[in-house]
């Protein structure tokens, strides 16, 4: 028989063992590794079948296990020394505490999904796993943050495959009560709630659940309660389900309610209002429109225009994605009928869609787009990675006509991982052995202390670990395909400890080309199978429901790895998680990547597989394209922009195939050439390898890699990071924005509401220069009178500058350099001259050229309002 109802009965726990429950609660287990070893001591077998989830731990074992447990002082020593530690990282200071008064007092952290650990399914891939990490790096140093999400009730979908290998979906539902969650109450005991109007009379409310992050505090909305209707309960069903009116109701309600959710939260624990508000993609964006109802409706009373400027100041907005199809686009008569229900009474909807329109050329005015909105609301803005930057910059640029690409004002901050959550304890160990205390990630440089035989028996050590959690899943998934135990033994031998052994594994959608490696399958099995120096792969990656191209590329893989001629050398492992990955990364001893170059925003799993010793192959892009050095991996050329798709990815693939049969292959099995054929399987083998059998050149790399990568792609550098360039400023801007009854927001807003309304007076009469010599050389001065028209405005409002350089065929200036003008007479009717001078330092074709901008001390760039006039 079936239950028509489950629920979660907690455990009560004995006085003695009572700070179990604040262990198994408070997430920083998940990458504490003490923790977990304590839960594990406590019955090794039932946190097997817990499957290392502390509070599901709790739950299985059984009260005379408890009161025994309670009764062993060594337990309860054990327990309460856990506990202190615990109470000692929430409240002791660490590195943020001494920055001063400068630093933000809160920040509130938007975004859609977060991915701390198995146990809290909340996530589909790389975005949520970052902003996990981001939380978890922000606990490490105390940065005070708050995460603000939504609690799915099928969280992400799991994944299998069919007979025929085709990707199933399935969608367990989650109990919240079984979850490491607190419910946020009221002091009567009843939940909080957050309400919002919707179309038709209709509300959507929504309870609050807390996550306890360390020293974070994350805050997910829940729509699954009693007194929404049917529609309205759903709209928290899934990550990313449904589309339209679904989709954009999970959207309100993350960015407005989550704003009231973090006002409730404020109120109930008397903890410090944000400073800051950081929009993780477009996803959250209406967070934006909730502040600034929050600006008009309050007891200042401020204008739309001056609430917008006030709100922009403190706000910070994240792009993820590099290209246009990856943002989300609503009907702009959709998000009006919403708005239209009184969801930010005091705000005109027409502003409010003004947010969103793709106002510039080729946009597409009857669009709301999520993005753009996030843009328009953020006064701060990055890209995450360098390269993705550039790509931002030029993407956006239309909301920024005028400007070159380099001054649209986005700039990056590189992603990074949370060193402690994904570095496998062998290499933890290894570090604390030679500098104890240091903690993890702490001395990286220690790694040229260790022998090249123990870093190598390490190597093999996870390795291995990885290809016996590979026997284990494939035989699983084998089964819910269909095979009987009978007919699969050949998984007991499947992939080899003493074999290269790479990894590729991340969501598939087609631009990150899950199937490149089967350009030429012949050549893949001779590489797979090459008697002197073979490769095996270990692959894994969900694609999206909706993606039928994706899906077709999971199932091409599968039937490739089937074949009983390799299927002992490359295995595909469904439902990619967390916990396959905390094996999978340092089990790898190659990493590869090859997206279509420049569509990886960043992409952090090449960087968890280098903390743990593995060498990156993949393409010049996201992450990969600022920090490949020439000695810490690979880097798979790009084929050039005239061919074809087809041509492109047979380039790309051929060059992927000659480094892993003359490069990498060789080098592992430390080959003494780089040949093919008969030269480099002469070479290979132990007698090539330094003593011990170990391929020197390889560990040197791997050292380098440890070394240099290691404190460039820890989350704790991005977070400082974020707190130095984005935060900080912002929350200076704020403070800045509200000080004196929200005087300097007034003025900034009645400022800007004049340039704009009189730019078009503004243009440039003419430019007369004079200073060089005959024949113009080095070191000659360049003196320029620049004859400039106002209309209204004042020499105050404007720079007025001169923009020198290279020049190209077309007369473009290159290697641009900037020189202010300043106004030096008065020449009546609006009319002023400004002059300047610069010392020209090259040859060759020399431009120049006069601009003007708007200027304001509220503004953050010179490009912020969108307006230049160019000479």
């Amino acid at each position: 028989m079936k239950a028509i109802r489950r629920f979660t009965v907690r455990t009560v726990l004995p006085e003695p063992i009572a700070a179990l429950d604040t262990l198994a609660t408070n997430l920083r287990w998940s990458w504490h590794q003490p923790t977990r070893d304590l839960f594990a001591g406590l019955d090794p077998d039932v946190w097997a079948e817990s499957r290392h989830d502390p509070a599901g731990f709790l739950g299985l074992v059984t009260r005379e296990r408890l009161q025994q447990l309670a009764l062993d002082p060594e337990v309860v020593a054990r327990v309460q020394a856990a506990a202190e530690d615990l109470r000692c990282y929430l409240e002791e200071p660490r590195w943020y505490q001494g920055l001063g008064d400068d630093a933000p007092a809160c920040i509130a952290y938007f975004s859609p999904e977060f991915g701390i650990t198995e146990v809290l399914p909340q996530y589909s891939g790389g975005l949520g796993i970052l902003a996990g990490d981001h939380l978890k790096s922000a606990s490490d140093l105390g940065v005070p943050l708050v995460g603000v999400g939504l609690l799915y009730q099928s969280g992400y979908f799991k994944q299998s495959l069919s007979r025929d290998a085709w990707q199933q979906e399935t969608y367990p539902v989650l109990d919240p009560d079984a979850l490491p969650l607190t419910q946020l109450k009221e002091a009567d005991g009843t939940p909080c709630v957050v309400t919002l109007p919707l179309p038709n009379g209709r509300r959507l409310h929504a309870h609050i659940w807390r996550a306890d992050v360390g020293r974070v505090p994350l805050l997910l909305l829940d729509s699954n309660v009693p007194a929404n209707d049917d529609g309205a309960r759903q709209i928290t069903d899934r990550l990313y389900g449904g589309g339209g009116d679904h989709r954009l109701q999970q959207e309100l309600l993350l960015g407005m309610g989550g704003v009231k959710a973090l006002r409730i939260h404020q109120r109930l624990t008397g903890g410090p209002a944000p400073e800051v508000f950081h929009t993780n993609e477009g996803h959250a964006g209406f967070l934006g429109v909730e502040r600034i109802q929050e600006l008009m409706a309050g007891d200042q009373e401020l204008t739309w225009d001056e609430a917008l400027v006030a709100g922009r100041a403190s706000t910070v907005f994240t792009t993820h994605t590099p290209v246009p199809a990856g943002i989300d686009r609503f009907d702009a008569a959709q998000v009006k009928h919403f708005f239209d229900a009184g969801l930010a009474p005091d705000v005109p909807t027409s502003r409010i869609l003004e947010l969103g329109r793709e106002s510039y050329e080729g946009g597409d005015p009857s669009v709301f787009n999520m993005a753009v909105m996030g843009l328009r609301l953020a006064q701060r803005a990055n890209g995450v990675a360098k390269l993705h930057g550039r790509v931002s910059r030029a993407m956006f640029s239309g909301l920024w006509p005028g400007f070159d690409h380099s001054e649209v004002p986005i700039t990056s901050v590189t992603n990074g991982v949370h060193v402690p959550t994904w570095v496998d304890p062998e290499i933890t160990a290894m570090a604390e052995d030679l500098a104890p205390g240091a903690g993890v990630g702490g001395r990286w440089d220690v790694v040229f202390n260790v022998s090249d035989e123990r870093l190598w028996e390490i190597r093999r050590t996870l390795r291995s670990h990885l290809i016996e959690d590979v026997r284990r899943r494939l035989r699983a998934a084998w089964r819910k395909r269909g095979a009987s135990d009978a007919e699969l033994a050949w998984t007991d031998s499947v992939l080899d400890p003493d074999v290269l052994t790479i990894g590729f594994a991340r969501r598939v959608p087609t631009y990150k080309r899950l199937t490149l490696m089967l350009r030429d399958p012949a050549r893949l099995k001779r590489l797979l199978l090459h008697p002197e120096h073979p490769i095996q792969i270990v692959i894994a990656g969900k694609s999206h429901p909706a993606d039928d191209a994706g899906k077709k590329m999971i199932q091409d893989l599968v039937h490739f790895t089937d074949d009983p001629a390799v299927r002992h050398r490359i295995a595909f492992l469904p439902n990619y998680d967390i916990a396959m990955a905390r094996t999978l990364f340092p089990g790898c001893d190659v990493w590869l990547n090859n997206p279509l170059r420049p569509l990886e925003a960043c992409g952090t799993s090449g960087m968890k597989a280098a903390i743990n010793g593995s060498l990156n192959l993949s393409v010049l892009d996201g992450w990969w394209d600022e920090l490949f050095d020439g000695s810490n991996g690979w880097a798979i050329p790009t084929a050039g922009s005239s061919a074809s798709a087809h041509e492109r990815d047979d380039i790309e693939a051929a060059a992927l195939y000659e480094l892993l049969e003359n490069q990498v292959a060789p080098r592992f099995y430390g080959a003494s050439s780089a040949g093919t054929g008969a030269e480099s399987a002469g070479a290979a083998g132990p007698s090539a390898r330094g003593e011990g059998g170990v391929p020197t050149h390889w560990i040197s790399m791997i050292k380098h890699t440890l070394s240099y990568l290691g404190p460039r792609v820890s989350a704790d550098r991005m977070l400082a990071d974020y707190v130095s360039e984005l935060y900080t400023p912002a929350a200076a801007g704020g403070r800045k924005a509200a000080a004196e009854g929200y005087r300097r927001s007034r003025e900034l807003a009645a400022w800007s509401k004049n340039v704009r309304s009189n730019w078009s007076q503004v243009h440039v009469e003419h430019i007369d220069s004079s200073g060089l010599s005959e024949g113009p050389q080095i070191g000659d001065k360049l003196q320029i009178s620049a004859y400039v028209n106002l209309g209204v405005l004042n020499p105050s409002d404007v720079l007025v500058e001169l923009a020198y350089g290279k020049v190209d065929e077309s007369d473009e200036l290159t290697a641009v350099a900037l020189a202010e003008l300043e106004p030096s007479e008065v020449l009546g009717n609006g009319r002023y001259l400004f002059t300047g001078a610069v010392t020209i330092d090259h040859s060759g074709a020399f431009g120049y050229t006069v601009r003007v901008i708007p200027r304001h001390e509220g503004l953050a760039s010179k490009a912020e309002l969108g307006l230049v006039v160019n000479a």
